[in-house]
C-alpha cells in the first residue's frame, strides 16, 4: 500500500513539475521577445549594424556596382575662424564620390558628363558645409562632415541615393 501511495505522489509531483515548467517557458519566451524587440528599436535609433549584410537603412553596394567620381581639382576651402584666433584657416581637400550604378537616380544624374556639368553646384554645397566648421572641428569630426556633405548632395539630386559615400583623398589644413 505504501509503494502505491508513493508512486501516486511521485506521479502528482511530476505533473506539477511539467505544468510549472510550461508556465515558466511561456513567460521566458515572452520576455525574451520583448527584449529582442527593445534591442532592435535601440539599434535602429542609434543606426547600428545588426547583421553583416546591411549598413544602416540601406544595403551595402558591391564593388561591381560602384563607380567613382573625383573632382578634377583639389578644393581650397576657407574654414570658420576659431574664437580668439584672427588667423584665416583653410582646408585643401580632394573629394571623391562613390556612386551606385544600380540606384534609381543613376541614369538621370550619374554619368560622368552629367556630374561634370554640375561640379560647380556640388563644390558650392561642399564649401558651405566646410565653412560651418573650424579647423579643429573638421580634424576631429571628418565623418560628420562627410555625412553632412552626403546629405546635401543627395538632397540636391532630388533625394536620390545614387551617391552613397563621400571620401576625402588628401586633406591638409593651413
Amino acid at each position: 500500500m505504501k509503494k502505491n501511495l508513493i508512486s501516486v505522489i511521485i506521479l502528482a509531483l511530476l505533473i506539477v513539475n511539467i505544468a510549472l515548467t510550461a508556465i515558466m517557458m511561456f513567460s521566458v519566451v515572452g520576455a525574451s521577445r520583448k527584449t529582442a524587440a527593445l534591442v532592435d528599436d535601440i539599434a535602429m535609433a542609434t543606426n547600428l549594424e545588426l547583421s553583416s549584410g546591411t549598413a544602416g537603412p540601406t544595403a551595402t553596394v558591391s564593388m561591381a556596382d560602384t563607380e567613382t567620381y573625383s573632382f578634377a581639382e583639389t578644393m581650397t576651402i576657407p574654414l570658420k575662424k576659431t574664437e580668439g584666433d584672427e588667423k584665416d584657416h583653410y582646408c585643401v581637400v580632394s573629394v571623391t564620390l562613390s556612386i551606385d550604378t544600380k540606384a534609381d537616380g543613376y541614369k538621370e544624374y550619374g554619368s560622368a558628363e552629367k556630374l561634370g556639368t554640375m561640379e560647380g553646384l556640388m563644390k558650392d554645397q561642399i564649401n558651405s558645409v566646410f565653412a560651418q566648421y573650424t579647423m579643429e572641428e573638421v580634424r576631429d569630426n571628418q565623418e560628420k562632415v562627410k555625412e553632412e556633405i552626403l546629405d546635401r548632395l543627395q538632397t540636391m539630386f532630388d533625394s536620390t541615393r545614387f551617391i552613397y559615400n563621400v571620401s576625402f583623398g588628401d586633406i591638409m589644413f593651413g
